[in-house]
């Protein structure tokens, strides 16, 4: 989030928006190239921003689903899942007590699984709501994003929240486990015409749509991706760039403010560099996905060398789950148009 008395003497500060066009374009170039020089003084400032009387509405909306992940990573990094009692329970398919127990066990976590699913859902609607404000053409991006400091704050919460997820769902094997056994016992209590309460709580469409969902390596990320997309295509009247121009900005903020050490020290807490981090790959990801040439050419407008020479500075065993989010779950990085030193970057150790 961009504290305007930050913005000093390389970029005049706007107090509103630009009524002209041309004008907000030559002020967003100056501003982002003073960015990726180093010379802009910006600071984002994701631990103290609050909301203007103009972004309350949105910025309520979000907050409730914002509260929420909270909980829902509590949960998550509690998943233990049912593994043992569903091994029992296949080696000794004619152990009523053994079955039961299995069952038993499963079935809160799946409740837990569907309940991840549909918050993913609420993401969504939350993503879609603060694209709508941060990209319209009252005003560039770069002003959306100095101006509407905690709706700016609230969207790189939602990317942070995202990777946070994903890191931990890729850890944990039990979740697909866990879902797969559920599933296969409700088809055989079908088969067999067994009446089961649970089938109304998960019937077969959302069990479908939730297997989907967790058969992806990075859920939410493709969650957030696809949301992006969306929004732009029920968007055509709004200028690409808008959307592009605002994930290129926050990716060049948080890279500068990694790397210059006058600006990390304003961090009042250590997580905030991580905090940061995954804001910066997840911008990344969502520009290479809604971007038609994607993140990685040479006329991007994200400095890709800088960010993952960021990340290669820190402390390896912090960003490898971010260094492999770029590497699997990028759109256009084995495109022909990607440089091989940026590959070469990104290879693992």
């Amino acid at each position: 989030v961009l504290r305007g008395s930050a913005v000093q003497k390389h970029a005049p500060r706007a107090s509103r928006c630009c009524r002209d066009d041309r004008r907000c374009d030559r002020w967003l170039v100056v501003l982002t190239r003073d960015i990726d020089n180093n010379g802009g003084n910006f600071f984002l400032d994701f631990e103290n921003a609050q909301p203007t009387e103009a972004e309350r509405q949105v910025w309520e909306k979000v907050n409730e689903v914002l509260r929420e992940a909270v909980h829902v990573l509590e949960d998550l990094q509690s998943y233990s899942g049912a593994g043992e009692a569903i091994r029992q329970a296949i080696q000794h398919p004619n152990e009523d007590r053994m079955q039961e127990k299995a069952w038993s066990a499963v079935r809160p976590l799946v409740f837990k699984l569907k309940k991840f699913y549909e918050f993913s859902l609420k993401l969504e609607g939350a993503l879609h709501g603060l694209l709508r404000f941060l990209t319209s053409t009252r005003c560039s991006p770069t002003q959306h994003l100095e101006q509407e400091q905690a709706l700016a704050r609230q969207f790189a919460e939602i990317l942070h929240f995202t990777l946070r997820f994903d890191e931990l769902k890729m850890t944990n094997p039990a979740i697909q486990n866990d879902f797969s056994y559920y599933r296969r016992t409700l088809s055989r209590m079908r088969i067999n015409k067994v009446s089961s309460e649970e089938e109304s709580e998960v019937n077969n469409e959302l069990a479908n749509r939730m297997s989907l969902f967790y058969a992806n390596a990075t859920p939410m990320l493709k969650t957030l991706s696809d949301a992006t997309t969306k929004f732009v295509s029920e968007n055509a009247d709004l200028p690409l760039e808008n959307t592009t121009d605002c994930l290129s900005t926050m990716a060049s903020v948080c890279k500068v403010m990694l790397e210059t050490p006058e600006y990390r020290k304003r961090f009042a807490s250590e997580d905030t560099v991580l905090f940061c981090l995954r804001v910066m790959v997840g911008v990344i990801i969502l520009y290479d996905y809604v971007h038609p040439a994607g993140a990685f050419i040479k006329s991007s407008k994200i400095d890709m060398k800088g960010c993952i020479k960021v990340l290669r500075e820190q402390q390896p065993n912090s960003v490898e789950g971010l260094l492999n989010a770029l590497r699997y779950t990028t759109k256009h990085l084995n495109d022909e148009t990607t440089s091989k030193q940026i590959k070469s970057m990104l290879q693992a150790n």
